[in-house]
């Protein structure tokens, strides 16, 4: 689903802060070599990422779901002097793939790639985090939240990727898709839960702001 005509998007983008060159030749490569590209964040929305990030000014971030590592580098953009990135994937194939371009980055030592289940990982770490970005398997969004939430400085943001679900989350979930109905359980929590306010931005397939009270 698309919810802006490809016109305004279109529109959109070019109304919005450039690529960087280093982005625009990973967002070329992985379209030419990796499967499922359109999982990357793309130029809009890892211009959103960035900003955000130089708005927080973050000195650890957390990142569930490295995938090609785009918006892991969007990230680090607005990262504080001497900040450090965590960025969790389960992915072997393509860790090679990120450190590539980790690299050629000038954030290639402040960036470490930890390779495994997240939710086996996130309990051995041991920072206070500023900022966090889930875009990883829907179906442990929840237990993903938890696990973060007491990780988190006052004052910190969670960004969730995805929840808009290509406008599933309308329409009457099938009793198999437990992705779609864990989702509405999800966007339900981030509502309700008083330990964080939210707002829901109807970005790329929705990508909610949750600020740590």
């Amino acid at each position: 689903m698309h919810f802006l005509s490809e016109e305004l998007d279109i529109y959109v983008t070019k109304h919005s802060e450039d690529e960087p060159d280093l982005l625009a030749q990973l967002n070329k490569e992985t379209h030419q070599k990796i499967l499922q590209p359109r999982m990357l964040s793309g130029h809009f929305q890892g211009r959103v990422l960035s900003i955000l990030s130089k708005i927080i000014h973050p000195t650890h971030i957390l990142e569930i779901g490295t995938y090609t590592g785009y918006a892991t580098l969007c990230l680090a953009e607005g990262l504080a002097e001497n900040g450090t990135i965590d960025t969790l994937d389960n992915e072997e194939e393509l860790f090679d793939f990120q450190r590539n371009y980790f690299d050629k980055s000038i954030w290639s030592n402040q960036i470490t790639q930890h390779l495994g289940d997240a939710l086996d990982i996130i309990p051995t770490l041991t920072k206070k985090y500023d900022l966090v970005f889930i875009d990883a398997d829907k179906e442990n969004y929840i237990n993903y939240f938890h696990l973060i939430v007491p990780m988190m400085n006052k004052g910190g943001i969670i960004l969730s990727d995805n929840v808009l679900w290509s406008g599933k989350v309308l329409e009457e979930v099938k009793p198999n898709d437990i992705t779609t109905q864990i989702l509405l359980e999800y966007n339900q929590l981030l509502k309700e839960d008083p330990r964080v306010e939210t707002v829901l931005l109807p970005i790329r397939d929705g990508l909610t702001v949750s600020r740590v009270k």
